[in-house]
């Protein structure tokens, strides 16, 4: 009969037994004595020195501002889909900051687009719930309101943007990928550049930076190295949706010209002249100046009432000259963008020039307009 030489390796408490005597037998064969090492110090720290002189007025510049720049979280319906509860849930972030002690914070327009509600985290990380009070498209902003004590409310410092210069320093903070109270640093790369708004319209007159502006920044100030505001970030120009260094910002002018009238109003509402614009087509089709081309006049309109004329078929089929709009108040309108960037600056009630060209002859017509209902 065969036997098994190992039958003791079959047994687990067997071979535990043996591993400790081999680990035992090993240990035993090693020197008593072993050469202890030295204590190896920490290194001695060298000594830093004051900080540079634009480093500490980057400092002093975010403790200043940063206190008026908020954290905002966009809020939708969902049903649950096991009780059929509808509870909110985050939509989406976005940064925005104080614009009075009443509460009101200025933000984008698509950081809220489509929300149901709103929060708003300020710097002290406190949460509050967030009112929408009005917002204007085409200009990508949005005012909303939180019931939060005016001490917790410090507005922002305002600046101007037509005084603005290429290569001066600018401060972008932020909530970037939702990292709270973020810093970053560049200069004016470009002004007056030209970006699309989300409802197609053109925004003219928009800075260019280099600034880090990530996803989560839109809506947060652009600041001047006094840190007072300058403009609003909105988009970026990259190929992967991470900062690439071209970033745009609306100019504060034109925030400090609409946000009082979303406040007040709770809308931006545009006034009106009563007519309708032909296509780009039409106008070179006909070889007619640059500006706006009418193909309708309302009727009791402003420009009915100041005798503007539209381009139309005659009795026999032959096109009747109209209008063209070249300028108003003597700035240049090229097409329907611009004349709509012109009248935004005006109110219902108020008196304007138009320069209008029909058949090879320019004249200037004084227009009352109109408030849309």
């Amino acid at each position: 009969m065969r036997t098994d030489p190992t039958p003791f390796l079959r047994h687990p408490w067997r071979l535990a037994g043996f591993t400790l005597l081999l680990l035992a037998a090993l240990l035993a064969a090693v020197p008593a004595c072993v050469e202890s090492r030295p204590d190896v110090p920490p290194r001695t720290v060298s000594a830093r020195g004051p900080l540079a002189a634009d480093e500490l007025a980057n400092i002093e510049l975010f403790r200043q501002t940063s206190g008026s720049v908020v954290h905002i979280t966009s809020l939708g319906a969902q049903r649950d889909l096991f009780s059929l509860n509808v509870q909110q849930v985050p939509r989406g972030t976005g940064t925005g900051f104080v614009w009075d002690a009443s509460g009101h914070v200025v933000t984008n327009f698509h950081v809220i687009q489509g929300a149901n509600s709103a929060k708003v985290t300020l710097s002290d990380q406190s949460s509050w719930d967030a009112q929408l009070v009005g917002f204007f498209a085409d200009r990508d902003l949005a005012v909303l309101r939180i019931q939060a004590p005016p001490e917790k409310l410090p507005p922002i410092a305002l600046g101007t943007s037509r005084d603005l210069a290429v290569g001066q320093r600018v401060y972008a903070i932020g909530n970037p990928f939702g990292l709270d109270q973020t810093l970053t640093m560049g200069i004016v790369s470009a002004l007056n550049r030209e970006i699309e708004s989300f409802n197609n319209r053109t925004i003219r007159g928009v800075i260019q930076t280099d600034a880090a502006i990530n996803p989560g920044n839109s809506g947060g100030p652009l600041l001047d190295s006094a840190g007072r505001l300058i403009g609003v970030n909105t988009q970026i120009a990259s190929p992967s949706g991470a900062s690439a260094g071209i970033g745009f910002a609306i100019p504060v002018d034109e925030v400090n010209r609409i946000v009082p009238r979303l406040i007040r109003d709770g809308r931006f509402v545009r006034p009106s002249l009563g007519i309708s614009a032909g296509p780009p087509a039409l106008r070179q089709a006909l070889k007619l100046p640059r500006g706006v081309v009418l193909v309708d006049v309302s009727r009791g309109s402003p420009a009915e009432r100041a005798g503007l004329q539209p381009f139309r078929r005659g009795t026999r089929g032959e096109i009747v000259a109209g209008d063209v709009i070249t300028a108003l108040n003597d700035h240049e309108v090229t097409d329907l963008d611009d004349l709509l960037d012109q009248l935004e600056r005006f109110q219902g009630g108020d008196s304007v020039t138009l320069t209008l060209w029909r058949s090879g002859q320019l004249r200037k017509q004084a227009v009352v307009l109109s408030q849309p209902s």
